[in-house]
């Protein structure tokens, strides 16, 4: 009695070997959601950033703000008529710490 007691408990783990770590077992499944929760995740933080980089491409394809602003402050550029004024901390040395402001206009 006992021989088929161990052996009905050896079958049921056969069988229950594949339900649990075999090919499509639950600790492969529950991987593999992981993984996608996880994808899931990037491509939403990947869709807002196209969303904010799309509408920054609208905006300089239709208005001229934004390419005047993207001239001032990334390539230092000004208008005519148009002084440009730094200003320097007093604590530290001119070539490290420069602040800048934007440019004054000129009443002609």
């Amino acid at each position: 009695m006992r021989l088929i007691a161990l052996s009905f408990v050896a079958l049921l783990m056969l069988i229950q070997y594949p339900l649990w770590l075999g090919k499509g077992g639950w600790l492969r499944v529950w991987e593999l959601d992981r993984q996608v929760a996880q994808v899931k995740n990037n491509n939403e933080k990947l869709k807002e950033r196209n969303g904010k980089l799309e509408s920054e491409v609208q905006d300089l394809k239709t208005g001229t703000d934004a390419v005047e602003e993207r001239a001032r402050f990334e390539l230092g550029m000004i208008k005519k008529n148009e002084i440009f004024v730094q200003i320097l901390d007093a604590n530290s040395p001119a070539s490290t710490s420069a602040e800048r402001v934007l440019p004054a206009q000129v009443k002609p």
